[in-house]
């Protein structure tokens, strides 16, 4: 299911933010931030911790541009708590600061299309969503797949530069890099400029 260009699919569902249950956490209430909201297979696994810690080693980055990072998993929210209370070095996410959303239902992960019936669980769906709540972005990976924080963030750098310049970011563009006016002269002039 393609959303890029679509309103993402809204949710209310209980969360756990900084050790604390959010009874009715809402993704509309993040309208006028961009939003990264990621989804992970399950909590006590094996790379979902490792994609949680390395979005946290990064969350300074994603919050300087008014991006706010939002977790999903098909857990329960009582297992957000415990997996929050474990240790890094014994495989928990202690030290998490953004908030998890339990999809224990699994209506979020069936809403955004990457519901892996057979198991029951999200697969590594990735969505960054606009200040007007319209799907920018989205790649989703295979549970043995993890993905790159530095990746999404670059998707936001690029869709924040298009919006201010009116210009497109060309291959592997990063903050900084050359980018082009979309039309026949740019893509000349950003060629003859390599």
């Amino acid at each position: 299911m393609v959303l890029v260009n679509k309103q993402a699919p809204d949710f209310t569902a209980k969360a756990v933010k900084n050790g604390q249950v959010i009874d009715e956490y809402k993704l509309s209430d993040s309208k006028g931030k961009y939003v990264v909201l990621f989804f992970y297979p399950l909590d006590f696994t094996f790379v979902c911790p490792t994609e949680l810690h390395a979005f946290q080693a990064k969350l300074a980055e994603f919050e300087k541009r008014n991006v706010e990072v939002i977790g999903v998993s098909t857990d329960s929210w009582f297992s957000h708590l415990a997996w929050l209370q474990t240790p890094k070095n014994k495989g928990g996410i202690e030290g998490i600061t953004y908030p998890l959303v339990s999809d224990f239902n699994k209506t979020i992960s069936k809403d955004y299309g990457i519901l892996f019936e057979d198991l029951g669980v999200a697969y590594r769906g990735l969505f960054l969503i606009d200040k007007d709540g319209i799907v920018q972005h989205q790649v989703v990976n295979n549970l043995a797949l993890g993905r790159s924080v530095d990746e999404a963030l670059r998707m936001v750098e690029a869709l924040q530069f298009t919006e201010k310049h009116g210009e497109v970011c060309p291959a592997n563009w990063k903050e900084g890099d050359k980018a082009m006016k979309p039309d026949d002269a740019g893509l000349k002039e950003y060629f003859a400029a390599a």
